[in-house]
């Protein structure tokens, strides 16, 4: 089979604690746009952000993203959940189906708030900027538990990736199982 079609499954895969990436579409094959399907886990923000030169088209193939892609009346450094555009706008829960073009200049952000990991189709343009970004950070999350922010901003300012609020992964915690009640309190 050429490596111009690929079936289900198929492509370079890049899993970390934070994403697992699956290169469909590179530079090597020809590609000016690089393709990918990403499955983002439980607790997942990848922090709002902005590309000078950079354009990116997000589909959601399973599960739901919250969304956001406007310049918001004030960009705040702690999180981006509550902005809030000139025109109303304001952070969408976008599900199956749904998509997110962005142009150059414009803030988004994704995060998964949800409790089951999500899958989208990311394209970006040109490449290969997001196949040595996801190659990189990879790396840097490979290193042990924690994720140098440090390393992980002058990664992202190399790849035309202006941070606003952090990244963050904060995978939901399980509840305790609940203790089975005594059978002596209960009159058994």
């Amino acid at each position: 089979m050429s490596d111009l079609i690929k079936p289900a499954g198929a492509g370079r895969k890049l899993v970390t604690p934070a994403q697992a990436v699956t290169f469909k579409a590179t530079q090597e094959m020809g590609s000016s746009v690089s393709v990918f399907e990403v499955v983002v886990p439980p607790g997942f923000d990848v922090g709002a952000h902005v590309h000078s030169q950079s354009e990116e088209f997000f589909y959601v193939l399973e599960g739901e993203l919250d969304v956001l892609c406007f310049e918001p009346t004030e960009r705040t450094s702690d999180t981006w959940h509550h902005w809030q555009s000139p025109k109303g706008d304001r952070v969408v829960r976008a599900g199956e189906g749904s998509c997110m073009f962005v142009p150059p200049g414009t803030p988004h952000a994704f995060r998964n708030a949800t409790d089951k990991p999500v899958k989208m189709l990311f394209q970006n343009y040109p490449s290969p900027d997001h196949e040595t970004y996801f190659e990189e950070i990879a790396e840097i999350w490979s290193r042990g538990t924690a994720v140098d922010p440090a390393a992980v901003e002058a990664m992202r300012r190399r790849y035309d990736v202006a941070q606003i609020t952090p990244l963050r992964f904060e995978p939901p915690t399980k509840a305790a199982p609940a203790a089975a009640p005594d059978a002596k309190r209960n009159g058994r």
